[in-house]
């Protein structure tokens, strides 16, 4: 790891104290400190400086201070530092999904979880969105400005425990129905 990563790393951890969940990360707001070469991939693997980062602890604690903001811009934050990062499409990837007692999760790529449904909402093509229109591939909005592509997988197990009204598919989470989109 080069001087400039080590010393990102050495800050959040000096900042933080263990992971910061995500509502206390969107309280801070530190002032810009600069951008440094990171970079998150389509297929959601992290580089610095060009290489891949192989270290899944600290793709998980940098995944755990990751922020898009109004900007547009992604950043790495703590207490007392941001840095501006790259993302080419998703921050995160969703790579599968599982139902606990009547909440559908999403399982994303750094380990983490998120609920679908509520704010955490599916994108999926075909629906009039425009955003998901560019891509062509469905994806859930995460906490603190994130998204999430959801992996051919994960959409597989989506369809899988989907129920059809009319023609279109959806399913039911923590009690809210959501569309998957136009069947046929």
């Amino acid at each position: 790891m080069d001087n400039s990563l080590q010393n990102v790393v050495d800050t959040i951890v000096a900042a933080t104290p263990g992971l910061p969940d995500p509502h206390a990360l969107a309280r801070w707001s530190p002032a810009l400190s600069g951008d440094i070469d990171i970079r998150i991939l389509a297929d959601g693997s992290w580089t610095h400086d060009g290489d891949l980062i192989h270290r899944e602890g600290l793709v998980r604690v940098f995944a755990s201070l990751l922020r898009r903001e109004n900007d547009g811009h992604y950043y790495l934050v703590t207490p007392a530092e941001k840095w501006r990062i790259q993302v080419e499409r998703h921050a995160l990837v969703g790579v599968d999904c599982e139902f606990v007692d009547d909440v559908l999760w999403v399982l994303l790529n750094t380990g983490g979880r998120c609920q679908l449904g509520g704010p955490n909402r599916l994108h999926v093509p075909g629906e009039e969105d425009q955003e998901c229109a560019k891509s062509g591939e469905p994806f859930i909005e995460v906490p603190n400005g994130l998204t999430a592509q959801i992996t051919r997988a994960a959409w597989y197990r989506l369809i899988d425990a989907a129920q059809v009204e009319g023609d279109t598919a959806y399913v039911i989470s923590a009690g809210e129905k959501i569309s998957l989109g136009a069947i046929g």
